[in-house]
């Protein structure tokens, strides 16, 4: 059991599948349903303070390179198309739907790039972030629940 919560906290905190991948996966390996709902959700919240710490401090030492500036810069085009728009003309709540919608693509680390290119302040952010990954976690978290039920 402990393998399996370690597992789905790794699934949680990785840009492949976040809570969305977390939560089912300790579920259907046992895990108790109200645990491995807190402990993914904690774990991905904690993906923003590491992500902009990332992207303030560490971000612009690797922009030296040309092969880490080219990936950057087709990130950010890709975020901007993307919903930068609607991000940046909702703010706080264009960030929180955007983080909330439990789909690839979608979640705390394009959350935490958007808050990064458009100049979102942190502290509203970090909210808009942390509600959006708790709404998408319960969407998940109800979905898995019923369709181990027989129900969905």
């Amino acid at each position: 059991m402990i393998q399996d919560i370690i597992i789905a906290i790794l699934w949680s905190i990785s840009p492949f599948g976040e809570a969305k991948v977390g939560i089912p996966y300790g579920m259907f390996n046992g895990v108790n349903i109200y645990l491995v709902f807190a402990v993914c959700f904690l774990a991905n919240v904690l993906v923003f303070p590491i992500m902009m710490f990332f992207l303030e401090k560490i971000n612009n030492y690797l922009l030296r390179w040309n092969f880490y500036k080219k990936s950057a810069i087709y990130v950010a085009r890709k975020a901007k198309v993307g919903s930068g728009n609607k991000i940046k003309k909702y703010g706080f709540w264009g960030l929180l739907f955007f983080v909330m919608i439990p789909l690839p693509g979608t979640g705390v680390y394009a959350g935490s790039i958007a808050t990064y290119l458009f100049k979102i302040k942190k502290r509203k952010a970090f909210l808009a972030n942390t509600l959006g990954i708790f709404f998408s976690s319960v969407i998940v978290w109800t979905t898995t629940l019923l369709t181990m039920k027989g129900i969905s």
